[in-house]
């Protein structure tokens, strides 16, 4: 049960942070999303067999951080005005909706002890899982490695032509992620964010 809870967390988490980008887009002119019915609640418009099932399997039975990702949104940046910045804008979105939905469950989590209400052990584990996958899945993505969120945020303070040349990694993105990963150096990196960020918001 407690497995199940924390994947439906996950895919709940990672679904509205694939919602953010496409929403961002279309408030910042671009449809693209919208169009391909990308901007909804349906996990199944959003799922990624390898990023949305494969890995957070993987990483629950290997005892690692529990993270994974959906189907990336459609962006063309060509409808934005400033095609670097609408990039970086609209990458944000989704860590910072993380961080948002982390500080709902956070909320909630000191509301049940201030308040001293007789909340059940599933809801309060429920709520600390919230925090800490979310926390995850905001720090991980801000990682400047194509094609992870960070890469976009940082584009518009790079010249364009080194700019140029780092968006070449991305095809190589993912086997940069798994060996970083495979040599821990996210998990060194990670969970000291996770701990300090974790505590403050839960008061451990």
């Amino acid at each position: 049960m407690e497995a199940i809870t924390r994947i439906l967390i996950l895919m709940f988490s990672i679904v509205l942070h694939e919602i953010a980008h496409g929403w961002t887009a279309l408030r910042l002119g671009d449809p693209t999303a919208k169009d391909r019915g990308r901007l909804t609640l349906n996990p199944i418009s959003h799922v990624d067999p390898i990023g949305t099932i494969l890995v957070p399997l993987m990483s629950h039975f290997l005892g690692g951080f529990l993270f994974g990702w959906a189907k990336p949104v459609p962006v063309d940046p060509r409808y934005f005005k400033n095609p670097a910045k609408g990039m970086a804008i609209v990458g944000i979105a989704g860590p910072i909706t993380n961080i948002i939905l982390a500080l709902i469950a956070a909320i909630l989590f000191r509301v049940v002890f201030l308040f001293d209400l007789d909340a059940s052990p599933f809801l309060v584990h429920a709520l600390v899982y919230a925090v800490a996958i979310n926390i995850v899945l905001a720090t991980f993505n801000m990682v400047p490695i194509p094609p992870l969120d960070g890469s976009r945020v940082i584009i518009p303070f790079i010249p364009r032509e080194a700019a140029r040349v780092y968006y070449q990694l991305e095809p190589y993105g993912f086997y940069i992620l798994v060996a970083l990963l495979y040599l821990g150096l996210f998990r060194r990196v990670i969970t000291p964010i996770y701990q300090y960020v974790a505590g403050m918001l839960l008061g451990f």
